[in-house]
């Protein structure tokens, strides 16, 4: 008996090659590689000591994912695509070689009148349909003006937008809109222009401009509904996996687990696994939701606890106690495993509690 708790396993590797396969689709963009929380999921200052040599920066949604970066020896440039909160986060950014997202006239007008140690780096964030930050694109003129100003500032300024669906190929035309209002905003205005993220990457070439921003891609999922990581050359960079720790007889018309939600219909043998929403797998997964042990398929049955999990064995086979199961990663896609809760993968990998094991295996 060998039996385990939650691990998540995770191979630098694969997000090396992801990274790759990112700078085949584009090959003459520069490339901003995403890292925020916590790399979605696979560890921030692992990864990026993984691409320190092949991404030319990294990109970050808070100020003291930043910091951590830089306190754990990362030297290439960080683009805070939040932005600044204050003086004194402005003022850090400075010292430390953050780049700055601005995305609103408070933020302008902080930059403006704050003293700053070091020339300072800018993205000016437009809102190409997203209508969450940014400048509007009738708006864009003037705050580049102002930001061509402030002698503080490194010029000419760079600019930068996120499309609001990149990911549905249905709406195309949507995209393309904002591509063209985004151009329009910023040609022969700006230094350096990043518009891709990982779907508008694969999407739209036309689009990848001076930099790319590839984020889910980097970590071998998809960001399409319809398709997995393997589809368009991904590699999965976590493989969650657990072990069972029973394995029962169980006899038709008996229950399993909380609230006897599922009743099985014949003779059968249940396998417990050492995994539940206290580890991060998701409390909604339905019956009929795939593992993977021993390379075989078996559904989940009954309700996910915090600690443990049930699914059908059948009445034969020989798993036992000890056996180790595939959550998710390797021949079994993260995307497969959100389609069947009804979420996204990204949610999948980036909501693991502290309790799992992670491991680094090459």
């Amino acid at each position: 008996m060998d039996a385990h708790g939650a691990i998540a396993r995770i191979s630098l590797a694969a997000v090396q090659h992801n990274l790759r396969r990112a700078k085949q689709l584009a090959p003459k963009a520069q490339v901003m590689a995403v890292v925020k929380a916590n790399a979605y999921g696979h560890g921030d200052l692992s990864v990026a000591a993984a691409l320190k040599n092949e991404a030319d920066m990294f990109a970050v949604a808070r100020f003291e994912e930043a910091q951590k970066l830089r306190a754990g020896g990362l030297i290439q440039p960080i683009l805070l695509l939040s932005g600044f909160l204050n003086a004194e986060q402005l003022q850090f950014a400075a010292l430390n070689n953050f780049h700055v997202c601005v995305h609103q006239y408070e933020q302008l007008a902080l930059l403006e009148r704050t003293p700053l140690a070091a020339p300072i780096h800018v993205w000016l964030k437009i809102d190409s349909g997203m209508h969450r930050i940014g400048f509007s694109t009738d708006h864009a003129e003037a705050a580049l003006a102002r930001l061509s100003a402030i002698k503080q500032v490194v010029q000419p300024v760079n600019a930068m937008t996120h499309f609001a669906r990149a990911d549905e190929p249905e709406q195309r035309c949507v995209t393309e809109s904002a591509i063209a209002r985004f151009k329009q905003a910023t040609i022969g205005k700006v230094k350096y222009s990043a518009l891709c993220n990982s779907a508008a990457v694969m999407a739209f070439p036309d689009a990848h401009a001076d930099f790319i921003r590839p984020g889910i891609m980097l970590y071998g999922i998809t960001p399409f509904s319809d398709q997995q990581g393997s589809d368009v050359g991904l590699k999965p960079a976590m493989n969650f996996v657990s072990s069972l720790i029973a394995v029962r007889s169980h006899q038709a018309g008996e229950p399993v687990g909380y609230a006897g939600s599922w009743v099985s219909p014949r003779d059968t043998r249940i396998g417990v696994i050492a995994v539940g929403y206290g580890d991060g797998y998701p409390r909604m997964a339905p019956p009929g939701t795939p593992v993977l042990i021993n390379g075989r398929r078996y559904p989940l049955v009954g309700r996910v606890a915090m600690d443990m999990a049930t699914v059908d064995l059948g009445p034969e086979g020989d798993e036992r106690v000890g056996d180790e199961v595939l959550l998710w990663g390797d021949g079994l896609a993260a995307e497969e495993i959100a389609r069947h809760v009804g979420t996204i993968a990204y949610e999948l990998v980036t909501r693991l509690t502290a309790r799992p094991r992670w491991e680094y295996v090459d």
